[in-house]
């Protein structure tokens, strides 16, 4: 039996990005605040000291960071007439854990979605025609657009110390900048981080091709930096220990190092780490929450009564706990119906590998960070006309190498023998002047009719749940879109005076062991029917009015860049919702 703590105006499921966000806004307000977390708190100064924290064997190996799959995990299948397994060690995506979720663990690339992105159906639809679009893909517009979103993007940015080149202020292109942009309506807070001589010869060699390269925006600081929360950055020291590592020289942008240092001093807010929300509570009419339920780190139970609940947990785990909370219809695809767990997404990535002869290039990829690099956005989003090619979606692409790590960073040309003195000599000749971009084409997923998440029918948590099933396959058009992508992608490599240039294209199935980014979306999407999507266009659930469910788990599917950035600004457009409209009305903000 649940033994029950006084009630709070606000419980948060998550304290990562869109959970720290939240409970600022809201606590700021005056509202009493409580986040609860699954994983251990965490701190930049005692968890990630620069003496310790840049060990690649603990945090990228053996996944320091992350959620055990002994922890839980989730069930896999490539189609639906297959029977779907655990998952024993991730591969495909790192499910982030503890006190700043993937906020800790991130590169710190900080984009803005297309304009286009937030329209995508309907910009599809009347550009090239609605039989243009596969049959069964189930794209949508998001019911929010990229001029609403603006300010809060401009937000978050300036929590962040954003680095970058501002490519459209207000409509006017800016030199040296992304010109495909959104306009935005100032410059990044930060300019953009120096670019080593990888980066540098890369972006000589697009413009060469008649590109518009530019450096990537990052969250990693390019100088000291102040946030509006009086919270304090320093410049990046070029560790090259960025993605799956915590910053402990305060310069990557995390919850740590931009806003739970304000959070925590409030008093008004509180947070439970080690503890895991089992289920959204609902009262009789199944129309309103009345709190959540959750197992702290002894095993035992606790009921947090609260008057607003905010999902904040990653995506998955938002998609699994509305099923398990009975909150929404689940999806069924066979019928085409429901929407918890419908437009499901990931990423469609790809590398070129790139040798260079080592008497004249010496590329040092050691002294990276974790969003350097320089980038070109032709191919994007519907940059580019895709009438010719026979599918929709893009991707940015660039030389964003952000390591030399020892154990990983050993390209070597093909053919070379595996193991052995062979091997050894090809590692050495090659290890400075071979070029492996991390994420070299960032491309877009779209959504299709059988790609969901439902519930297990077989295997069971610790708690005896069942475990989120993932039904997942790449389609034609992604595996068309990702060939045209790394094709243009290698051009430029080869511009760029590589000897040897080895292109490792996205192919179907679907692997699950093979490591793309962690960017998993959709599964309980906004948009503007309670038919296609679970929340309204303020994050709001449609069935139950006092709850919000943050993350890319709202993203209808997935555009061509990384998330965070998108993320982030729906967090802050909720809860400018939240305060401005729906705490002076308690209930359901849109009219469906």
């Amino acid at each position: 039996m649940a033994r029950k703590l006084p009630r709070k105006d606000v419980v948060i499921i998550g304290l990562g990005w869109t959970g720290s966000i939240m409970a600022y806004e809201l606590a700021d307000a005056g509202l009493d605040v409580i986040a609860i977390e699954r994983g251990p708190w965490r701190n930049t100064a005692t968890d990630y000291p620069p003496g310790y924290a840049a060990d690649e064997l603990r945090y990228r190996i053996r996944h320091e960071l992350f959620l055990s799959p002994s922890q839980t995990t989730f069930t896999f299948r490539n189609k639906m007439s297959e029977a779907a397994l655990p998952i024993r060690s991730w591969g495909a995506f790192m499910p982030p854990n503890g006190v700043g979720g993937g906020g800790v663990h991130w590169n710190a690339e900080t984009w803005r979605f297309l304009p286009s992105d937030f329209m995508l159906k309907t910009h599809l639809t009347e550009r090239y025609g609605a039989s243009f679009l596969p049959e069964d893909m189930t794209i949508q517009d998001w019911g929010v657009t990229y001029d609403e979103l603006e300010p809060h993007y401009d937000r978050f940015e300036y929590l962040c110390g954003t680095s970058g080149q501002a490519g459209n202020i207000k409509g006017t292109i800016m030199d040296g900048g992304n010109p495909f942009e959104g306009p935005r309506s100032r410059a990044y807070p930060n300019p953009p981080q120096d670019q080593p001589f990888g980066h540098t010869l890369f972006g000589k060699a697009a413009r060469d091709l008649g590109y518009k390269p530019f450096p990537q925006p990052s969250g990693n600081m390019s100088r000291p930096y102040q946030n509006p929360l009086g919270v304090r950055l320093g410049p990046c020291t070029y560790c090259g220990f960025c993605e799956w590592f915590g910053c402990g020289n305060y310069s990557k942008a995390s919850p740590q190092t931009t806003i739970l240092p304000a959070l925590v001093r409030k008093p008004n807010f509180t947070a439970r780490d080690n503890s895991e929300v089992t289920r959204i509570n609902v009262d009789g009419s199944g129309k309103r929450t009345t709190g959540v339920t959750f197992v702290d780190a002894s095993g035992d139970e606790w009921e947090q009564p609260a008057d607003l609940v905010v999902l904040s947990a990653y995506t998955i785990f938002n998609v699994q706990l509305l099923l398990l909370s009975g909150i929404g219809k689940a999806y069924d695809p066979a019928a085409n119906t429901g929407v918890i767990g419908r437009n499901f997404t990931h990423q469609t990535i790809s590398d070129v590998v790139s040798f260079f002869d080592p008497a004249k290039f010496v590329f040092n990829p050691f002294i990276a960070s974790g969003a350097i690099g320089m980038c070109i956005d032709e191919f994007n989003g519907d940059n580019f006309d895709h009438g010719p090619h026979g599918f929709v979606g893009g991707g940015y692409m660039g030389h964003v190498q952000t390591n030399g790590r020892p154990i990983e960073t050993t390209p070597v040309p093909p053919g070379t023998p595996l193991w052995g003195a062979a091997w050894k000599k090809a590692v050495k000749e090659n290890y400075q002047s071979a070029i492996k971009p991390g994420t070299g084409v960032h491309g877009s997923m779209y959504s299709y009719r059988d790609v969901y998440v439902d519930l297990d029918p077989t295997y069971k948590d610790r708690f005896n749940r069942p475990l989120a099933r993932i039904t997942m396959d790449f389609h034609d058009n992604e595996i068309k879109q990702n060939k045209f992508l790394t094709d243009k992608f290698a051009e430029i490599f080869q511009a760029m005076g590589a000897k040897q240039v080895h292109k490792e294209y996205r192919k179907g199935p679907y692997d699950i062991t093979k490591y793309q980014t962690t960017h998993l979306c959709g599964g309980a999407i906004m948009g503007t029917d309670p038919n296609t999507s679970a929340l309204n266009r303020y994050l709001q659930s449609w069935d139950v009015p006092n709850l919000f469910v943050m993350g890319a788990s709202a993203f209808p599917q997935n555009a061509g860049y990384n998330p965070t950035g998108t993320v982030a600004a729906l967090a802050y457009w909720a809860a400018d919702a939240i305060l401005s409209k729906y705490l002076k009305n308690p209930g359901q903000l849109i009219n469906a």
